[in-house]
C-alpha cells in the first residue's frame, strides 16, 4: 500500500464497501454523507482520480461513478478487510454434512460441494487432480444480477464442464504456495466476458489426491465471510482424506 496515502485507502475501503452492497457505480455525493470521510465531494472526486490512475478504481461505461478494479480488491483482500471468525454452529453443521461419506472420496466432495453452495449462495465447485469436477448451486447465481448477462452466464456454465481449465487453476493454486486463491475477473479469468466474475479456492491433499473447492460469484462477494468457510471445508476434507488414507 506504499503509493496509497491514509485517505485514499479510506476511501477505496468506503468504495469497495458500497459496492459490495449495492453493485452500483460509486460516487463521491454517497460517500461523502453516508460514510462520514470528513472531506468535501470535490476532494473525494479528486482522490478517485487519483485512484483510477492508480488502477484500483475503473469508470463505467454508464455512469459517473466508480467501481473497484482485480487490483483494488485484492488490496482489499490482502491488507484491508477483517476476516470473520466461522461459527461453531457453522463448523458443525459442514463435518456433519460429509462425515456419513467419509469413506468414500466421491461422495465426500459431492456432499462437501453441495453443502458449500448450500451455505454461501454461490455456485460451489471441487476439482481434483484425477480429472473429476463436482459443482452445485448453479440456480443461485441466477439471483445475482451479473449473471443475468447471458453470456457471462453461457460462457460460465460451459465452463463448468471442461475438466481441462480447471486442472490449469489446480496447477497454478500449487505455484502459488498459499493457502486460499483468488481470482479476480478478466485479470485471472484470462477472459474478458468474466471481467465481473470471481472465485475463492482453498486446496486439499490426501496420500493419493489433491484438488481445490470454492466458490464462483460476482466480483463483489463477501471476501471476509466466505474465506473463512473456504479455509475450514478445504481442511475438513483434506483432514478426512488422510485419516482415511484417500
Amino acid at each position: 500500500m506504499e503509493d496509497l496515502t491514509p485517505r485514499q485507502v479510506d476511501i477505496l475501503r468506503a468504495i469497495i464497501q458500497e459496492y459490495t452492497e449495492t453493485g452500483e457505480p460509486v460516487g463521491s455525493e454517497i460517500l461523502e454523507k453516508k460514510y462520514k470521510l470528513g472531506i468535501s465531494p470535490a476532494t473525494v472526486r479528486n482522490e478517485m482520480v487519483e485512484l483510477a490512475k492508480k488502477g484500483y478504481l475503473k469508470k463505467t461505461h454508464f455512469s459517473s461513478g466508480r467501481v473497484p478494479s482485480a487490483k483494488g480488491f485484492r488490496l482489499y483482500i490482502k491488507h484491508l478487510m477483517k476476516t470473520k471468525e466461522l461459527s461453531t454452529t457453522d463448523e458443525v453443521a459442514y463435518k456433519n454434512s460429509v462425515w456419513d461419506e467419509r469413506n468414500e472420496s466421491h461422495r465426500l466432495l459431492q456432499h462437501a460441494t453441495k453443502t458449500l453452495a448450500e451455505k454461501t449462495g454461490l455456485l460451489s465447485l471441487s476439482a481434483t487432480n484425477l480429472g473429476d469436477v463436482y459443482y452445485s448451486g448453479v440456480g443461485n447465481l441466477l439471483s445475482k444480477r451479473e449473471f443475468l448477462d447471458l453470456d457471462l452466464s453461457k460462457n460460465l456454465f460451459e465452463l463448468l464442464d471442461e475438466v481441462a481449465y480447471w486442472e490449469r487453476i489446480l496447477d497454478r493454486f500449487y505455484k502459488l504456495n498459499e493457502e486460499i486463491m483468488y481470482l479476480l475477473g478478466e485479470e485471472d479469468f484470462r477472459d474478458p466476458v468474466f471481467e465481473s466474475c470471481a472465485s475463492i479456492f482453498g486446496e486439499f491433499a490426501g496420500q493419493k489426491m489433491k484438488g481445490i473447492i470454492g466458490v464462483v460469484g460476482p466480483k463483489r462477494m463477501y471476501y471476509e465471510d466466505l474465506s473463512p468457510q473456504i479455509k475450514y471445508i478445504s481442511r475438513l476434507i483434506e483432514d478426512i482424506m488422510k485419516e482415511q488414507g484417500i
